[in-house]
């Protein structure tokens, strides 16, 4: 019983630690692509750019089901971005609170009687759309409740322009954060199809009139904890699966689109928690299968802030969703796997989704289980467990250090020394027992997906007010 507890335990160790060094791999592919944005950043012109007829114009798409707390300051932000010529469309999908009513108060809409409503996308019935004059890039769609692929569908199906924008009701962008996104596509507008934006925790900073306009650090745990894993996924993740095009996912919280590629691939998919990246496995598809040239690329530089969930109780829901849609997806294009007609996308960035982010979890949980059964049984070899458990954490910081150096070379949002040194000591504290509950969300995830349970589960927003005035009152 000891060696065959001993040899899984070590197993589940070293298979683990190949995980980490498949990551470093990107991690360097990150740290490859990051200099290169480093240098063109240099030479980039966005103030010229934000008013030239030259770039194209965007609809920006917010689905939004009831979002009555944070909709008002998310809306202002959008309309105050530095870029020539836009839309915003905010989609009420069937809000059961005050959404589209306080939306209706604050910028005094009004009905429109005529109004046309493509229909390339199949979405649930529009029951009316909202504008004012005096707000011109601002329209409000209020449809039947249909979820938020649906919702999206609908904005594209109502949008105007070629180009369009997705973002989460709950997150602000900074102001040039679109004119950046625009400018990577327009280095290559033929063969560019979407392209992903840097999400952000908007937990403690100072917002005033839907701007983040003090960076800080969130002041409370959970947030502080999902703050440094944001910073891992999207600065020493994203960054390199682009620079081999191979993305899986371009967060529903902030991304770009070609409008025309998104109807041919008839758009997002109903029932799928995973919609973000849904879609974009669907375009590598469409694409691939008809040997078009293309990519879809990450613009770490446009940011986008967003809240991150405060209780336990709303990040298990999310965190649960976020498994189903990930095991769903891979299952549902398990056929792309391993073909080497799928390029990076069959060869690398599914098979690792498969067997690290899906299959790994249980891994982890097997591996910690057999470790807590040799403890039980009193025949643990120490020294054993301490150099498994020793190396384990060596690694995660080394991956955290990775994560913040990108941060420190290319962004410096968080300037002080201060503040690397404590995400540094948060991102050690997140191996005893965030982590840990993390694994044990991801399983209880899969068990949804097997009772085929795709609600979207609990998620509650807070005041963008409020949130400044708890910080204030804070420190």
């Amino acid at each position: 019983m000891k060696d065959v507890l001993l040899s899984y335990a070590l197993f589940a160790f070293f298979s683990v630690i190949v995980v980490y060094l498949f990551y470093l791999m990107i991690m360097l592919f990150s740290y490859k692509k990051i200099i290169r944005i480093i240098k063109g950043s240099r030479y980039a012109r966005y103030q010229e750019l934000s008013g030239s007829e030259q770039v194209p114009p965007v609809s920006i798409l917010v689905p939004s089901y009831n979002e009555e707390l944070t909709i008002i300051e998310s809306v202002r932000s959008l309309l105050n971005l530095n870029y020539p010529r836009y839309e915003v469309i905010v989609v009420n999908d069937g809000s059961k609170d005050d959404t589209l009513k306080i939306l209706i108060e604050e910028f005094n809409l009004i009905p429109k009687t005529t109004y046309s409503v493509g229909e390339e996308l199949e979405a649930m019935p529009v029951k009316g759309i909202y504008h004012n004059p005096s707000y011109p890039k601002l329209y409000v769609v209020d449809k039947e409740n249909g979820g938020k692929a649906d919702a999206l569908n609908a904005g594209v199906n109502v949008s105007h322009y070629s180009l369009v924008a997705t973002i989460d009701a709950d997150s602000l962008l900074e102001k040039d954060a679109l004119i950046r996104l625009a400018s990577v596509y327009m280095e290559n507008p033929e063969e560019t199809i979407a392209i992903g934006g840097n999400v952000r925790v908007a937990n403690g900073c100072d917002i005033e009139n839907g701007i983040v306009t003090k960076v800080r650090l969130p002041d409370k745990l959970l947030p502080m904890f999902q703050n440094i894993e944001y910073l891992k996924s999207f600065l020493a993740g994203r960054i390199g699966w682009s620079a081999i095009n191979g993305l899986l996912i371009v967060s529903g919280a902030f991304g770009l689109f070609r409008k025309d590629y998104l109807v041919k691939v008839d758009g997002y998919r109903d029932g799928f928690p995973g919609e973000d990246m849904n879609i974009i496995i669907k375009l590598h598809k469409h694409m691939m299968d008809n040997n078009l040239p293309y990519r879809i690329a990450y613009c770490p530089d446009a940011v986008c802030w967003t809240q991150a969930p405060e209780s336990l109780h709303i990040l298990r829901s999310q965190r649960k969703r976020w498994a189903r849609g990930n095991i769903k997806n891979i299952f549902k294009y398990s056929s792309m796997m391993f073909v080497p007609k799928y390029k990076a996308v069959g060869l690398l960035s599914m098979p690792y989704t498969l067997i690290f982010e899906t299959l790994g979890p249980y891994l982890k949980l097997t591996g910690y289980m057999a470790l807590v059964g040799l403890i039980l049984e009193n025949i643990a070899n120490y020294r054993i467990m301490l150099l498994i458990l020793g190396a384990s954490l060596l690694v995660e910081i080394l991956f955290s250090c990775g994560a913040l150096l990108i941060e420190e070379i290319a962004f410096r949002r968080y300037p002080k020394f201060g503040d690397l040194v404590k995400m540094m000591l948060y991102s050690i504290l997140m191996t005893l027992g965030y982590n840990q509950m993390n694994v044990f969300w991801i399983i209880l995830g899969h068990i949804d997906y097997i009772r085929n349970d795709d609600s979207w589960g609990v998620m509650v927003r807070t005041s963008w007010k409020k949130e400044a005035a708890e910080y204030k009152k804070a420190v």
